[in-house]
């Protein structure tokens, strides 16, 4: 009889103890042949490919990207000479170790026709391979991706002023910073300013922005939709970086492609400088259009006006404000103008006083004793202004003892009330000292040692002048933006008065300047004085500021003392601003409001991460849950983490970060005795 398994007459039963020993422990030593063995966990490094078309919706990821210091390659598809995208362009090995060179995916759509079959095959399977997102910019609602088409129960069409909701897998998820509801700008009536396509999702297919459709029911704006191993973020309405409709969702489109976890940053900072504290401001003259005291006011110029100063009452009104409010302003005062002004009202000031109560109530900064002009020597004999020359014809500048004095008096001034101030810290007269086109087109030469001299490290410069920072000396620049609130002005009238003489063409009583200004434009129409700050100013200001806050820019916003006084014109366009912004974010992203120098801090170190990536200086990668970067030494590295990532320590580890937004994150550097970053992911990420 047979027995099954006998081999030279023994059956497998019978075999020896130390044969079955030896074969036990082949079994699990030795790989029976190269697919036994595991694949290592594949590296995937910390860099997005975009494939830009030339779009306004891929521009506006890369605006994204670029702004919050996220590494980003683009292959532009109109370059004739750009890469072909294939399996060796997207991945290849380091030591042994697959690796993914980009951790996520841009594209204009779903299926850029611009790209050939071939590599958009090799996206698809580099995609289904790393689990890496993709992002498709712009497409229409159909269901190739996920989507019922919007003629079965969806809409098309103009979406200016159109209301969306955030769902509560997009506030689960990608959003979740976000908490109100979200309306499309509608900033220009009779121009469509953005189109969409909302569709009813279908299988695979999660919203996460959506709005209500006729019969019932929402259509998706924005979802995820999972297929074939793969996933896709679908966004089916047009848009561009400046759009308030845009600028809130880039976050969450950055930390879906990247699963939050990316190099860069974000966060929304909102400060407001109040110029000229003590000082009194000169007053519009609505008659003559100028401002009586400027060498350009018609009959020489005279005082034919009644300076603006805040009083007492407009200091208490301030004070309760910010409480109220929840916001802090930075007083930039001028201390020697203060004693000036009770020099000339019988030696009382009961305004300054009132201010030096409550000074613990504000943020302080130095804006020189007495706020004169720090440049050039001006001869006002002519209109505009020219810089004085010496008999030899070199310019005629404010010496390094005057500039230096005005800083040091306005400090100790501050000290002996106690006051807290930064001596770090200064805002010039008209930011005088720096460079003023066209009459004085280099710095004062004095400014730089006058600065040292006084420990100042971050001076202000005017943002619609100098939008980047720069340095002076040891010192380095504060680019500051400007606010549509006019120094010269104490009322809403006397606002709107002067904006229709900037913002009117000649025919309709107006100045002209918007007319041969290209970076201006023309009102179809005067402002109606009584009404047109608060309906129209007051709106469109808030709007321009609001956008400067989501586009994580930290530059300060300025604004003038006569603001706060008299009609107190600057809170009604500070409470539209807070009120919008806390009307749409959650309690998680609250406005971060720097500092002078922190405004300084954090641009300087995003020109030396721009540097370090731009020459090639960063390496950073994700092997399973663990994060390395390296960077050149003394450069700090922004991280955006999900909430539980620990940093490793040289012994042991600690919580990453800051939270904000629903993640964490911070400008970092490696631990003592490392020579890399290292940061250990939740084991859910």
């Amino acid at each position: 009889m047979q027995t099954s398994g006998v081999r030279g007459g023994r059956t497998a039963g019978a075999l020896p103890a130390a044969t079955l020993l030896v074969t036990a422990l082949l079994a699990t030593t030795v790989p029976a042949g190269p697919a036994a063995a595991a694949d290592p966990a594949p590296r995937v490094d910390l860099t997005v490919l975009v494939v830009d078309d030339g779009g306004g919706a891929v521009g506006a990821i890369t605006s994204e990207l670029k702004g919050s210091g996220v590494p980003y390659r683009t292959v532009r598809l109109s370059d004739p000479a750009r890469p072909v995208i294939d399996a060796a362009f997207l991945a290849d090995t380091v030591s042994g170790r697959p690796r993914a060179k980009y951790q996520g995916v841009v594209l204009p759509d779903e299926a850029p026709q611009a790209l050939g079959a071939a590599e958009r095959a090799a996206l698809t399977a580099y995609e289904q391979k790393y689990a890496i997102p993709q992002v498709d910019a712009y497409t229409w609602a159909h269901p190739g991706v996920g989507l019922d088409y919007t003629s079965e129960g969806g809409r098309s069409g103009v979406m200016d002023g159109v209301r969306t909701d955030v769902t509560a897998a997009g506030r689960a998820g990608p959003f979740r910073y976000l908490d109100g509801p979200l309306t499309f700008e509608d900033n220009a009536p009779d121009v469509a300013e953005s189109y969409g396509y909302a569709g009813r999702p279908r299988a695979g297919y999660t919203s996460y922005l959506d709005v209500p459709v006729d019969g019932g029911g929402r259509a998706s704006l924005i979802g995820q939709y999972a297929h074939d191993g793969r996933r896709e973020l679908v966004v089916t309405f047009a848009y561009n970086q400046h759009q308030r409709q845009f600028r809130a969702l880039a976050r969450g489109i950055v930390e879906w492609l990247t699963d939050g976890v990316h190099l860069g940053q974000n966060r929304n900072y909102f400060s407001v400088h109040v110029d000229d504290v003590f000082a009194p401001d000169a007053r519009w003259d609505t008659e003559r259009n100028c401002t009586p005291g400027d060498i350009d006011c018609a009959d020489g110029g005279g005082e034919s006006t009644p300076p603006i100063r805040m009083t007492p009452a407009d200091a208490q009104y301030a004070a309760q404000w910010q409480r109220s409010s929840g916001f802090t302003m930075d007083m930039v005062y001028n201390a020697g103008s203060g004693e000036e002004w009770k020099t000339q009202n019988g030696g009382s000031d009961p305004l300054t006083a009132r201010l030096v109560a409550d000074r613990a109530q504000y943020r302080w900064i130095n804006h020189t004793y007495t706020h004169p002009f720090l440049g050039c020597v001006q001869d006002t004999s002519t209109v505009p202004w020219t810089c004085a020359k010496d008999a030899t014809g070199k310019t005629r500048y404010m010496s390094r003892a005057e500039i230096a004095a005005q800083i040091r008096d306005n400090h100790n001034w501050a000290v002996s009330k106690g006051i807290p101030v930064d001596r770090t810290e200064l805002v010039t007269g008209e930011h005088s000292g720096l460079k003023t086109l066209p009459q004085q087109p280099a710095d004062n030469p004095n400014l730089a040692g006058a600065l040292a001299d006084n420990g100042v490290k971050w001076i202000a410069s005017d943002n619609s002048r100098e939008p980047q920072q720069r340095p002076v000396g040891a010192a380095s620049t504060v680019p500051r933006h400007p606010m549509n609130v006019y120094y010269n002005v104490g009322t809403a009238a006397e606002m709107a008065d002067e904006y229709n003489w900037i913002y009117t063409s000649r025919e309709d009583g107006g100045s002209g300047v918007c007319e041969t200004n290209p970076a201006s434009t023309c009102l179809p129409e005067p402002l109606d004085v009584t009404t047109g700050y608060a309906d129209h100013i007051v709106p469109q200001e808030a709007r321009i500021a609001l956008g400067h806050v989501m586009a994580n820019d930290p530059r300060p916003h300025y604004v003038h003392q006569s603001n706060l006084a008299e009609d107190r014109i600057l809170y009604p366009v500070l409470d539209r601003i807070l009120a919008d912004y806390r009307g749409l974010f959650a309690d998680n992203t609250p406005l971060v409001v720097p500092r002078h120098r922190d405004a300084g801090t954090e641009l300087s170190r995003r020109t030396a991460w721009d540097k370090a990536l731009a020459e090639g200086r960063v390496t950073a990668y994700r092997i399973g849950n663990k994060v390395t970067v390296t960077a050149p030494a003394g450069v700090h590295a922004p991280l955006t983490a999900p909430e539980g990532t620990r940093k490793n320590l040289l012994l042991g580890t600690a919580a990453f970060g800051t939270a904000y937004a629903g993640g964490r994150s911070a400008w970092t550097t490696p631990e003592v005795l490392q020579s890399a970053i290292t940061l250990t992911l939740p084991t859910t990420t």
